[in-house]
């Protein structure tokens, strides 16, 4: 880490960064002179601020804050190490860190601990899960009083429909998506091919798969802040938010993996279109926690307006070969390659509790080797099948009384997350829908 920023002598100052329960990125500003301190020693700051509602307010009766004096965490620094922050116009190095209690312990409330705790769980049976994502956003001139898609700044004009797959959407932001790769290149966040999606300046990024389930929840909370960021920098907003156009379809983080053996083999892969036993026993394990979960993917008030029918997001609990309508999909293709798709995740999502959720249901599936309901056929929407929570505060309901979710998630990071957005629930009420447009346009 300290070469790296003896061959970026033009970095003036640094931030350290750790991930809250929103996703949102906490931490300070230090001057460059004094980065080796922070490597060395960690930095420090309350439990509670990895516990703050989407305002970065304290939780109200939270154990964190006045009953535990608001002690003190040491935060010390992830093995991703420094990179740049494209978006900012000094030379500037980023230092994402993690949550330690005193003693060295983990923090079990920090968000990359939970999915750390997952993958270690993987290794106990030489398992190895490979992961990667998809990740929708919207481009969105919110200068004025309503939203509107940006005037390209080719052409000076706006393209007032969805363009799906459109070269000429992608060409009307050649600008911003050249910086976006050069800056991706700079993080060494992998990006890969670039879509227009279904929505008004909607867009796409699909980052490369890795086996390596911590750097790829690194890779989309790293992405999400430098979209946003560069996008600014651009004169416009870029923004995760769930459903920012209701007339539209909203925005998901796809999320592809499989697992490999000892030997290197994926354990999905039979050789045929099907997969293995053990693919089926993962996806009975995601299918078994996907309406207990739903809290983690679709963490906002706006999440619920995503998941309706019809809409190219998942209402019902239920998996296909090959069918976008299912909460889960078997893509086809090279059999060596099989791989689940977790389809139900919004945009707004936390990339670690999101990742930590869907891997540790489908390992506890795999442990208890349960079998699905039948793969289904055709329209799901239109079946009658399980359903997501179709409300926040039934799925908030559904994660704080849920069995399952304690086998691979920390009992502590579960009753922080029910009280934050326990108060979250009560004071969104008290909002416009513009005043929630707003809210969640450039945090989440």
């Amino acid at each position: 880490m300290k070469d790296w920023l003896r061959k970026h002598p033009d970095v003036r100052t640094i931030r350290v960064a750790a991930a809250d329960l929103n996703g949102q990125a906490r931490g300070k500003r230090v001057p460059a002179r004094f980065a080796e301190k922070v490597v060395k020693d960690g930095t420090r700051f309350p439990f509670s601020v990895l516990n703050l509602d989407i305002w970065g307010e304290d939780i109200d009766d939270s154990p964190l804050v006045f009953e535990q004096g608001d002690a003190d965490g040491v935060l010390k620094p992830t093995e991703r190490g420094f990179m740049p922050m494209p978006w900012l116009e000094a030379p500037t190095a980023l230092l994402p860190i993690w949550m330690f209690r005193e003693n060295g312990q983990p923090y079990e409330g920090d968000p990359r601990h939970a999915l750390r705790a997952v993958v270690e769980r993987y290794k106990a049976r030489g398992l190895t899960p490979v992961c990667a994502m998809e990740l929708e956003f919207f481009l969105i001139d919110d200068s004025g009083k309503t939203m509107q898609v940006p005037a390209s700044p080719r052409s000076g004009k706006r393209r007032k429909a969805a363009e799906t797959l459109s070269i000429r959407a992608l060409d009307a932001f050649d600008t911003f998506f050249t910086d976006l790769y050069d800056a991706c290149e700079a993080m060494d966040i992998p990006a890969d091919t670039t879509t227009s999606e279904t929505g008004l300046g909607q867009f796409e990024v699909n980052l490369m798969h890795c086996d390596d389930a911590l750097r790829a929840a690194d890779d989309a909370w790293l992405f999400k802040m430098l979209v946003k960021g560069l996008a600014r920098r651009h004169g416009f907003a870029a923004s995760f938010m769930a459903k920012p156009y209701l007339e539209y379809s909203g925005s998901g983080l796809h999320t592809h993996f499989s697992v490999l053996d000892t030997k290197g083999d994926n354990i999905f892969d039979s050789g045929g279109p099907k997969g293995t036993a053990q693919l089926r026993h993962a996806v009975a394990g995601c299918l078994n926690a996907m309406h207990d979960s739903t809290l983690l993917f679709a963490p906002h008030f706006n999440s619920y307006e995503r998941l309706v029918p019809d809409k190219h997001a998942p209402t019902a609990i239920s998996w296909g070969y090959e069918n976008r309508t299912a909460a889960i999909r078997i893509p086809a293709g090279n059999p060596a390659a099989r791989r689940i798709e977790h389809r139900v995740a919004g945009g707004d999502v936390n990339p670690y509790l999101m990742l930590a959720a869907i891997l540790g249901a489908a390992l506890t599936g795999i442990e208890d080797e349960i079998e699905p309901p039948p793969a289904v056929t055709g329209n799901a929407y239109a079946m009658d099948l399980p359903q997501i929570p179709a409300s926040w505060e039934a799925a908030i309901d559904a994660f704080e009384h849920s069995d399952i979710l304690y086998r691979f998630l920390p009992k502590e990071l579960i009753r922080n997350l029910v009280q934050t957005k326990r108060q979250e629930l009560h004071y969104i009420a008290e909002l416009s829908p513009e005043e929630r447009v707003e809210l969640y346009l450039d945090t989440v």
